[in-house]
């Protein structure tokens, strides 16, 4: 018997009896499709995590004071004041990896306008911070080195901002609001950037030069982060090893003491991203795999009451000329068979699935042509090893015995 029979006969030997060969295809079928989906969810998440920490900006660095001490008591991170403009000033003289630098002087403000007001941070920043963020205009203008010479009450807001003060449609541009007490005219308006990786609002904030925040409304010298920019993705870690020494260097820093900054990158934050949402998928699939497991269980349980079934004409077989390769062939076939049959349902039913997920529920899935023919293969593969121990039991059958079985 050929190949091609031998398909032919395993197709008619399940079709006998479908809805038990439908039952047992089943627990493939749901298996498969569950790790499709599986993937394609913690797939989709690492995806959206990723463009989020991307939104940050452009090869970013964080500067950050250090955690501060009282009474030996380590108190939490960037309480110690450590950072001050003239350490932005010297990033961007003596770091040549350095591409822009911002100072950057955060607090929490009510802002108002008209009838409306609304709780929101307003950033400090140089006009570099644009830049660094990747941060553009919809309307309006940026303010200029001159305006942060002369620490001019302008502001740019933030789409929520935006939203929440002006609610009947107006322009913003030109319009003044008040930052608590202060009055800042509203140059420009921010084109919306979405959420973090870490669910913050991004476009819950105002711009104002770091001068007018730190003069009018913080009065405080020290600032809370700087934000600098590598010119390229591998300059980070040079970038990163320029402003150690040199803030070292501003700050007095001898040899063997630590730090009173911290320093952060990008690609850190994505690599922490990326391990959290690398385990959450490794677990979804695992879970998922169970599914698999247990149809090919199913497979081999079938098989089995499929080989005392036909014993009968297992012995009659043998007794005919057929070897016991014959029979193990047969039976491994319709195995296969089984397990493809299902393994491609599985793929098309999860494939639906996931693409039923992102478009009616809003969850991002991402399918790759890799975890579709993974799991084919292995639903494949479950066919082979479950179905051996059940082929090998029938070609070890004796004629005799086989023909005398009811």
């Amino acid at each position: 018997m050929n190949a091609l029979m031998m398909i032919k006969s395993a197709f008619g030997a399940l079709g006998k009896n479908k809805f038990r060969t439908f039952l047992t295809m089943l627990g493939i079928i749901i298996g498969v499709a569950a790790v499709i989906v599986m993937q394609g969810i913690g797939k989709g998440t690492e995806a959206v995590v990723n463009n989020r920490i991307a939104s940050l900006g452009t090869n970013l660095v964080f500067v950050s004071p250090s955690a501060a001490r009282e009474n030996g008591v380590r108190q939490t991170a960037g309480t110690q004041q450590s950072l001050t403009v003239n350490d932005v000033e010297a990033i961007r003289k003596f770091c040549s990896d350095v591409q822009y630098a911002s100072p950057v002087i955060s607090t929490s403000v009510q802002v108002k306008f008209s009838a409306n007001n609304w709780q929101t941070t307003i950033l400090g920043v140089s006009s570099d911070f644009l830049k660094i963020r990747d941060m553009t205009l919809i309307d309006g203008a940026s303010f200029n080195s001159e305006d942060i010479k002369t620490s001019a009450k302008y502001c740019l807001l933030g789409n929520t901002v935006k939203n929440e003060l002006f609610t009947n449609n107006e322009d913003p541009v030109g319009k003044t609001i008040r930052v608590g007490l202060i009055p800042f005219k509203v140059i420009g308006v921010l084109a919306p950037k979405g959420q973090t990786g870490f669910g913050q609002d991004q476009d819950d904030i105002i711009l104002a030069p770091y001068t007018s925040v730190k003069n009018r409304i913080t009065g405080s010298r020290y600032i809370q982060q700087i934000f600098v920019s590598a010119r390229t993705l591998g300059d980070i870690n040079p970038a990163v090893s320029e402003i150690t020494r040199t803030l070292r260097i501003q700050h007095r820093i001898a040899k063997g003491q630590a730090d009173d900054f911290t320093i952060n990158t990008q690609s850190e934050i994505a690599q922490t991203a990326k391990s959290i949402t690398g385990a959450l998928t490794t677990l979804l699939a695992s879970i998922a795999a169970i599914s698999l497991l247990v149809g090919g269980i199913g497979i081999m349980n079938i098989m089995l009451v499929s080989v005392t079934e036909r014993t009968r004409e297992k012995g009659i077989r043998l007794a005919i000329g057929a070897t016991a390769y014959d029979i193990l062939t047969q039976l491994l076939i319709e195995a296969v068979v089984l397990s493809i049959t299902a393994g491609l349902i599985g793929v098309l039913f999860g494939v639906a699935v996931a693409t039923a997920l992102s478009r009616f529920v809003g969850w991002e899935t991402v399918i790759t042509p890799g975890t579709e023919l993974a799991a084919f293969l292995i639903s494949s593969f479950i066919g082979v090893f479950f179905g051996w121990y059940p082929a090998r039991k029938a070609a070890r059958l004796n004629p005799i015995d086989a023909l005398r079985f009811e």
